[in-house]
This record gives C-alpha cells, sequence and structure tokens, in this order.
C-alpha cells in the first residue's frame, strides 16, 4: 500500500479514493494509536469533529465520528468551520484529538480527512505511519477489542464553537478596522458565515462574495485560486482592500484598492515589520520557504530582518517556527502562519491583522506591499525526467553555475525535484522576465538531456 497521507492529511475523490469505509478505519486507527501512545490516559477521550461545506462531508463526517465512538471516543461536532478554527477549539477544549474534513483548495468532488493532536498541532510523521499501520491491519482482517456498555463514545453538538473562534480572533486584534471598507471572497467555503462576523465585529464595512455555500460550488471559480471576481469587486465597491480565502480557509490573499493581487510573500513582509514594531517579531525573524520570491528576501535584509528558509509546505514552515521559536511564517500561497494566536495557517486572522495594519497606518495596502518588489519568476516543469539525479549530474551543476553568474545578485536559480512526480521543477527568477525566459529554457534543455 502507497502512503495514504500526504503533506496535509489524507485526500482524493470522495466515495472513490476517500470511501466512508476508510474514514472510518482511519478514524479508529486513529484513537487506537493515540490510545497506545498514553494520549488518553488516565481520562475520557475527547475529539473535535469538523469539516467544510462539500456534499460529501457529509457522510464522511458521519463515518468519521461513527469510527471514533465505536473505539470509545467521545465526539464534540462543530459543524462546518475553517480548518484553523477546529486546530484552535481542539486545543483550547483540552480536546485528544482534532479531525478536519476538506480538501482545502481543490475542486468540489475530493475530500480529505485531516488530523489534530493535542494542543491543535498537526500529528507527526511517525504518528501518522502508526495509523496507516493499524488502519491496514484491521482492513485485512484483524480483530480489536471494541468497548460495548458505557464505553462507547458518546456524541454531542458543540455549537458555541462558532462564537469561541471569532471572539479568539478578535480578542488578538491589534486594534479595529473601522472605516475599512473590505471585499470578503469565501470561496463558498468553511469561513462564509465565520469570516464576514469576524471582520464585522472588528468594525468593517463588509461587503461578501462568494459567501452562500450550497455544497456544491466550493472553490468554484472564486477565492484565493480565482481572484478575477474578487478584483472587480474591489474596485466596483470602492474597497480599501479585498481577501480571499480558500475551501477551509487556512490560507489568505489579498487585493489592493486598485485591483492588484497581493501575495502570500507581500503579506508576510507586510505582517513583519508590523509584528517587529510591536515587539512581538520574535528574534526579528520570519520563516518562508525555498519558492519565496527573491524580491522578499532582499526586502527583509534591506529592513534588518532575518529570514529563515523552509522546504515547501506549510508543515516544513510551522516545523522550523516551533523548534527555533519563531512568531511568523508562511508561503507565496497565502499559508501564514501567526504562531502566539494559531497553531497552523489561518486565514482569517491572516486577513484581519493585514487590515488592522492598514487602518492603523492609514496607508493603503499598496503602498504598505511596496516594502517588496516581487521580481519576475518563471517555474517549467520537465517531464519525465530522473528526478533522483539532480545532485549528481556534473552538466547540470555546471549550467547552473553558469546561470547564477549571469544572474547576479539580482537574480536566482532553483531545481526542485518532485516529491510525487517523475519531473524536476526549473524555478529563475531575474530582475528582467525576459532574461528569466531565457535562463530557465536553457536549464530546461540541460536537465532533459543530463536527466532524460
Amino acid at each position: 500500500m502507497g502512503r495514504l497521507f500526504g503533506t496535509d492529511g489524507v485526500r482524493g475523490v470522495a466515495n472513490a479514493d476517500l470511501t466512508a469505509e476508510m474514514a472510518l478505519g482511519l478514524s479508529v486507527a486513529a484513537a487506537h494509536v493515540l490510545a497506545e501512545a498514553g494520549t488518553f490516559e488516565g481520562h475520557r477521550p475527547v475529539a473535535v469533529v469538523g469539516r467544510d461545506p462539500r456534499a460529501s462531508g457529509e457522510f464522511l463526517e458521519a463515518a468519521v465520528v461513527a469510527g471514533l465512538a465505536s473505539a470509545g471516543v467521545d465526539v464534540l461536532k462543530v459543524g462546518v468551520l475553517p480548518t484553523p478554527a477546529v486546530a484552535y477549539l481542539t486545543g483550547v477544549l483540552g480536546a485528544d484529538l482534532g479531525v478536519m474534513l476538506s480538501a482545502s483548495h481543490n475542486a468540489m468532488p475530493d475530500n480529505g480527512v485531516k488530523f489534530f493532536a493535542r494542543g491543535g498541532h498537526k500529528l507527526a510523521d511517525e504518528l501518522e505511519d502508526a495509523i496507516e499501520t493499524v488502519y491496514e491491519e484491521h482492513r485485512t482482517g484483524a480483530p480489536w477489542d471494541r468497548p460495548t456498555g458505557g464505553g462507547v463514545g458518546r456524541v454531542r453538538s458543540y455549537d458555541e464553537g462558532f462564537d469561541r473562534y471569532v471572539a479568539h480572533l478578535i480578542a488578538v486584534l491589534p486594534n479595529r478596522l473601522d472605516g475599512l471598507r473590505i471585499v470578503l471572497d469565501e470561496a463558498h467555503g468553511a469561513a462564509a458565515w465565520v469570516s464576514p462576523e469576524a471582520f464585522a465585529r472588528a468594525g468593517a464595512e463588509i461587503v461578501t462574495i462568494g459567501a452562500e455555500p450550497d455544497g456544491l460550488n466550493i472553490n468554484d471559480g472564486c477565492g484565493s485560486t480565482h481572484l478575477d471576481k474578487l478584483k472587480a469587486a474591489v474596485i466596483e465597491h470602492g474597497a480599501a482592500l479585498g481577501i480571499a480565502h480558500d475551501g477551509d480557509a487556512d490560507r489568505c490573499l489579498a487585493v489592493d484598492h486598485t485591483g492588484e493581487e497581493i501575495d502570500g510573500d507581500q503579506i508576510l513582509a507586510v505582517l513583519a515589520l508590523s509584528m517587529r514594531e510591536r515587539g512581538v517579531l520574535r528574534s526579528d525573524t520570519v520563516v518562508a520557504t525555498v519558492m519565496s520570491n527573491l524580491g522578499f528576501k532582499l526586502a527583509m535584509e534591506r529592513e534588518g530582518i532575518h529570514l529563515v528558509q523552509a522546504a515547501v509546505g506549510d508543515r516544513y514552515v510551522l516545523e522550523e517556527m516551533k523548534e527555533h521559536g519563531y512568531a511568523l511564517g508562511g508561503e507565496q500561497s497565502g499559508h501564514v502562519i501567526i504562531l502566539d494566536h494559531a497553531t497552523t495557517g489561518d486565514g482569517t486572522l491572516t486577513g484581519l491583522m493585514l487590515a488592522a495594519r492598514v487602518a492603523e497606518t492609514g496607508r493603503s495596502l499598496r503602498e504598505l506591499a511596496s516594502v517588496m518588489e516581487r521580481l519576475p519568476q518563471v517555474l517549467i516543469n520537465v517531464p519525465d525526467v530522473d528526478r533522483s539525479r539532480v545532485g549528481e549530474s556534473v552538466e547540470l551543476a555546471t549550467a547552473v553555475g553558469e546561470a547564477e553568474r549571469e544572474l547576479g545578485s539580482t537574480g536566482r536559480v532553483l531545481l526542485r525535484p518532485s516529491g510525487t512526480e517523475p519531473l524536476v521543477r526549473v524555478m529563475v527568477e531575474a530582475a528582467d522576465i525576459d532574461q528569466a525566459r531565457a535562463v530557465a529554457g536553457r536549464l530546461a534543455d540541460v536537465v532533459k538531456s543530463a536527466l532524460g
């Protein structure tokens, strides 16, 4: 069996790859693995279960709840809430386990199961591996001790989760948003009710789009992966800015008052300066990934902020932050982690903090984001090559060295083997887009000849 867990839980087409039987089995396995690890020792275990609005989330939620309760875990169902809300509630309620059903920015037919450990943190790799092993044992017929009588888990709805999460978001804001008109694109997703409520309570005048989920329209031409509607709405309503989430609202991208996109790198830059000014940017350090724009790195150097670069994936950003106690990190895609207030990327929190900076300074988002200049970035995927030999090819190393000398200090080259496919990603940044395209094209040709 191939590894079920990816970088963000188990995902697949609902009812084809990710079935009710699998969701139930994974939940039982998770309960057994955590019990074996001592997580439940001395008390009756409790799990928080939430989902995004996908139609398939309804039957998958039922399967997960059934699995957990059959394994003796009490379940608090929080309903449709963002992934970071489920993580927050898992922590604040002292639950032993959190489960989120979502496929994030994926199209509606997909869904996913994501587990959180006590405190609302993502499960460690070794626990995910153990869950897979136990799941496979049960799936192939291995018996397990089933509780009976009073030992089975009890299930109840926890409707207070919505207000507790919104109250938390408001409580951590450094200032109110009075006087700001903001367009919110909720991607017909998990933040469709939470995000407008939070921004309104913070004082903003809000206009919402993509906030009518029907179970089928999540991420459909809207949200952080489709910004055109948000750009048009910001201009139409004369808004100060626009905020876009993805389906489970762990991401945030933005649009300035002119309709120009503000990506995750720019958001990180704005928040880094704001947090340093308030004395909460620990070690004056921000964590990003190796795919962050070179313009972000140059801006942080100019502003005297140290940049730590992690592997691609928000879990690797989070690991770096937790290991060294850093307060801010994120990705170009809009996963931004503010570790003092969240254990995972939180799109609503990020959007609120970004808007708070606009309100506090009286400067436009466009002006604030101009602290960094996005350098042209060209990415070419080179398929059907031996990705394992990227670090061994002398021919490739020579070509990369020549490219780096040509680009100098205002450009860079990154060759990254895909983690799942037989391809190599060639990324080139330069001050001039034509130069970036030319260098990337040459390197792609060398990758084909050297690794093909």
